[in-house]
């Protein structure tokens, strides 16, 4: 019924009464008083006039449907949008549902996310509000050999949005985190269930650091958020919202392929590109320069006897970065 409230104030310049309320929702006065209540409590403002009714003033601060759909204008990411209080991971939450049949594009976020998933096993954790940590479920008609151009679609298009949104010299670190300077901002995981030739659905997890203002000892020269790097506070749904508007606009624009002009968008923001990089290659440390980025996505790098190689996996040190 809260929601159901939040949507009639919302289409209302104006005042509500409680009593056109409970007749459209077919619910007592009383009722629509106690609803109105639990959603100030929430965070929403709501102003109570007598014998004018409610009028919805603000959102809460913290991520929640009704401010994230004022400003989401996508067709298919997003439309089944799912905010959490707490979840353990949003890729697991989401798994869950594609299993049991859940739509193309459903998004889950999480205000506190306690037991995310990075790459190489490693856990990515969050304070409640701290971060935007969410996930996107796809169901695309493609080979799981061409699911390698989600990631850095997708690192592309969060990208664009921060560098629109607030303004900062933001940077792609291949092969799927986002930095600034020399610190991580964003980290990205795509994780896919797929049968024979067939991809049943993509899961891609991304964790973006909004107002973090304070790291653990082991990640804090490393790591950055949005509130360090700006010296401010953001509005967090209206910035949600914007990065999914140019998640959708990626995929399509490009049908889920690096293009050629999303390759050259990728590369012409990607930090790794012409620097010296350190990988292992069969079981030995090895240094070469990587020199651009192939349509699958796969990091091309020089080798010191001018040969090259391309690199798909595994962990890739940047010379100046991590």
């Amino acid at each position: 019924m809260q929601k159901k409230i939040i949507e009639l104030l919302t289409k209302t310049d104006g005042y509500v009464s409680g009593s056109e309320i409970s007749e459209q929702l077919g619910v007592s006065r009383q009722a629509v008083w106690k609803a109105i209540n639990g959603l100030k409590e929430q965070g929403y403002t709501i102003d109570s006039v007598t014998n004018r009714g409610y009028r919805l003033v603000a959102y809460p601060p913290h991520l929640n449907e009704p401010a994230i759909e004022k400003y989401l204008k996508t067709s298919v990411i997003g439309k089944n949008l799912i905010v959490l209080d707490e979840v353990g991971s949003t890729n697991d939450y989401l798994k869950k549902l594609g299993a049991d049949g859940c739509e193309n594009g459903t998004v889950a976020v999480a205000r506190e996310q306690t037991q995310g998933k990075g790459r190489l096993g490693r856990v990515w954790k969050a304070k409640k509000d701290d971060s935007i940590t969410f996930s996107f479920l796809l169901r695309p008609k493609i080979a799981p050999s061409e699911v390698s151009s989600i990631t850095p679609l997708a690192g592309l298009a969060v990208c664009k949005a921060i560098r629109e949104f607030t303004g900062l010299d933001c940077r792609i670190k291949w092969p799927n985190d986002i930095i600034i300077g020399k610190k991580k901002l964003v980290g990205i995981l795509t994780e896919m269930s797929a049968e024979f030739d067939a991809v049943e659905y993509v899961i891609t997890g991304i964790g973006i650091n909004a107002d973090t203002q304070d790291f653990p000892d082991d990640i804090k020269e490393k790591a950055t958020s949005i509130y360090l790097a700006t010296g401010g506070h953001f509005d967090k749904n209206k910035f949600f919202a914007c990065v999914l508007n140019h998640i959708e606009e990626e995929f399509i624009k490009n049908d889920l392929k690096l293009s050629p002009v999303a390759l050259k968008e990728y590369t012409s923001l990607c930090a790794t590109v012409g620097r010296d990089i350190t990988f292992t290659k069969d079981g030995k440390s090895v240094t070469a320069k990587a020199v651009g980025v192939n349509p699958d996505g796969e990091l091309i790098a020089e080798l010191p006897d001018k040969t090259t190689k391309l690199i798909n996996s595994g962990e890739v040190t940047v010379q100046g970065i991590y």
